[in-house]
C-alpha cells in the first residue's frame, strides 16, 4: 500500500527526512511514531505530493508517486495537521463543496454520503452550524469526515485525535478499528504511543528523519524477564519475598526481589523461574490470581531506539538552515 526507497527530504543543511525505507502492507494499521520535530509530518506530506522530496522513490497503492497523483489520490483519505475548512459555511456545506470538487462522486449521492460521513464522526447534530463555531476537537472530527467520504482504500491520518477528550478518542479508536474490519488499510502518525498501542498492529519508529525501527506491534513486547504477579495478598507477598533468607529455600533464586507495585494488588518481581515463584508465594498462604511474564510497552521499545529528543535540534542550525534556504 506504502512503499518508499530512501526517501529523503533536505531544507539546506538540514535532513528533515534521511533515507526512509516503510513497508505498509494492505490490511495494515501502521503506527508511524517518533517526537515532534522527527520529520513524521514531512514524510506524510510527501507520500501525498504535497511535499516533493529531494531524492528517494515513493509507491502508494502500487503507484510512483507524485507522477501518479491524479490516479492514486482519489483512492486515499487523508488527514493532514489541522484541516481547513471555509469558517462561515457549516460543516455540511464544506463537505458538500469538498465533494463537489472531487472526481468520481455523484451529485445525486452526495447528500447522502455527506451525512453518511457527520454521523460517522459524531457531527451529525451540529451539521448545519458554521465552522467557526466549532472546537478544535470538533474540526478535526470534520476533517476525519472529508478523508472518509469516499471511502477510501488507503487512510492516511496525521494525528487525528488532537484536540479529543477522552470519549473522543474512544469513538475514533472504535471507528478506525471498524473501517479497519472492512478492508481499510491505514496509516496512522501519531506521537501518543499509548493510542498507537491500542490501535496499531505493525510500527515504524522515526527518529530524527531517520526510520530506526520498523515491525510488528507484538515483535516490540518482548519479555523482559520479569514476572507480574496480581494477589488480594499484596501486602503478605511483599513480606515472603523480603523476609526469605535461606537460599535452599528459594532454590537458586535467592535473588527474587520486589522492584516495584502497580495498583496496590499488582507485583513486578525479578525472577527466573515463574512456576518456582508461584509455588513459593502458594505455600507461604499467598493468593495468587494472576501470573504472567512482562513485556516490554511501545513506549519502552522507542525509547531504546531512539536518542534525545528532536525537539532538541540546537537552534543555531535551524537558523543556519532557514538562511541556506531562503538564499
Amino acid at each position: 500500500m506504502i512503499r518508499t526507497t530512501g526517501l529523503t527530504k533536505r531544507y539546506g543543511s538540514v535532513h528533515a527526512v534521511d533515507g526512509v525505507d516503510l513497508d505498509v502492507r494492505a490490511g495494515d494499521i501502521y503506527g508511524f511514531v517518533g517526537a515532534n520535530g522527527s520529520g513524521k509530518t514531512t514524510t506524510v506530506r510527501m507520500l501525498l505530493g504535497l511535499v516533493l522530496a529531494t531524492s528517494g522513490q515513493i509507491q502508494v497503492l502500487g503507484e510512483d508517486m507524485p507522477r501518479r497523483r491524479t490516479s492514486v489520490l482519489p483512492r486515499v483519505g487523508a488527514l493532514i495537521e489541522n484541516p481547513a475548512a471555509y469558517p462561515n459555511l457549516s460543516g455540511r456545506r464544506n463537505l458538500t463543496l469538498l465533494d463537489a470538487a472531487g472526481p468520481g462522486g455523484s451529485r445525486r449521492t452526495r447528500n447522502t454520503r455527506v451525512g453518511e460521513a457527520l454521523e460517522q464522526v459524531g457531527l451529525a447534530g451540529v451539521g448545519r452550524r458554521p465552522v467557526k463555531q466549532y472546537s478544535l476537537g470538533m474540526r478535526q472530527r470534520l476533517g476525519l469526515a472529508a478523508a472518509l467520504m469516499r471511502t477510501p482504500e488507503l487512510l492516511i491520518l496525521d494525528e487525528p485525535t488532537n484536540g479529543l477528550d477522552p470519549q473522543g478518542i474512544l469513538e475514533i479508536r472504535e471507528l478506525l478499528l471498524g473501517l479497519h474490519a472492512q478492508g481499510t488499510t491505514i496509516f496512522l502518525s501519531s506521537h501518543l504511543l499509548a493510542e498507537v498501542e491500542q490501535l496499531c498492529d505493525r510500527v515504524g519508529v522515526l527518529d530524527r528523519g531517520r526510520l530506526v525501527l520498523q515491525d510488528q506491534l507484538s515483535a516490540m513486547q518482548q519479555p523482559t524477564g520479569r514476572v507480574l504477579v496480581r494477589t488480594p495478598d499484596h501486602d503478605r507477598a511483599v513480606t515472603v519475598l523480603s523476609g526469605v533468607e535461606d537460599a535452599t529455600v528459594l532454590s537458586g533464586v535467592e535473588d527474587s526481589t520486589v522492584l516495584s507495585g502497580v495498583e496496590g494488588q499488582q507485583l513486578v518481581i525479578e525472577h527466573p523461574d515463574p512456576a518456582l515463584l508461584n509455588r513459593l508465594l502458594v505455600e507461604n498462604g499467598v493468593r495468587v490470581s494472576e501470573l504472567s511474564p512482562q513485556r516490554m510497552s511501545l513506549e519502552q521499545s522507542v525509547l531504546a531506539a531512539t536518542g534525545n529528543s528532536a525537539d532538541r535540534i540546537d537552534s543555531a542550525e535551524v537558523g543556519q538552515a532557514r538562511t541556506e534556504v531562503t538564499a
